[in-house]
């Protein structure tokens, strides 16, 4: 099993100690710990959703073809889990194989924006000015994505619940499958009976 990292830019992440009870990275100081990667399975899921405090975003029904293809987590006993990040693998619609990870976070976590290759922990200065690139649907209601600059990848970004979302999209072809908006469902949720099909470990997963 791989070692916590930082949700930022992927370096070390050291544990607390006697000082401090805050997990660090040698670039970042304070950060949120990247958890390894979970294995696309119920229990790999059940471990995310334990001390979720964000949502754990999947869209339902799940595109034509596609697998939910592991999890993970930012944040520590102490914290909660306050950034997830789910991963999907199945056909891009125009040719090939395509890979999402939806991450949904609280402000100054970075995992997002760590996976879109930006300095900052947020989308930065100018984000949402002009109109949004894509929706996606939550509880019957439509929530707004604007596109963020990134290279060989297509990434969107909004608020939803409050949080931080972010769909992360291998190849950046991939982008077309949010020309029609995904519904997304929290499995956080109760009473929710999804027969959620699992693939293999995607390499897209930090950590």
């Amino acid at each position: 099993m791989g070692k916590a990292v930082c949700p930022r830019c992927g370096g070390e992440a050291h544990a607390p100690t006697v000082w401090s009870s805050a997990w660090r990275c040698d670039l970042h100081g304070e950060i949120y710990p990247l958890a390894p990667a979970r294995v696309p399975s119920r229990d790999g899921l059940d471990s995310l959703l334990k001390n979720a405090r964000v949502p754990v975003w999947v869209p339902w029904p799940l595109p034509q073809g596609w697998l939910v293809s592991g999890f993970t987590g930012a944040g520590d006993e102490r914290t909660g889990t306050c950034g997830s990040a789910v991963a999907l693998s199945g056909p891009n619609p125009l040719g090939g194989p395509a890979d999402l990870l939806i991450v949904a976070e609280e402000p100054g976590v970075g995992l997002g924006a760590g996976l879109a290759g930006l300095p900052g922990p947020d989308p930065g200065d100018g984000f949402a000015a002009g109109q949004p690139n894509a929706t996606v649907k939550v509880a019957n209601h439509e929530a707004p994505l604007w596109l963020v600059e990134a290279r060989n990848k297509a990434v969107f970004a909004g608020e939803v619940a409050g949080s931080w979302l972010w769909l992360v999209l291998w190849p950046d072809t991939a982008g077309v499958l949010l020309f029609e908006p995904l519904s997304l469902r929290d499995l956080r949720d109760p009473d929710q009976d999804l027969d959620v099909p699992f693939g293999a470990l995607s390499p897209r997963l930090p950590a």
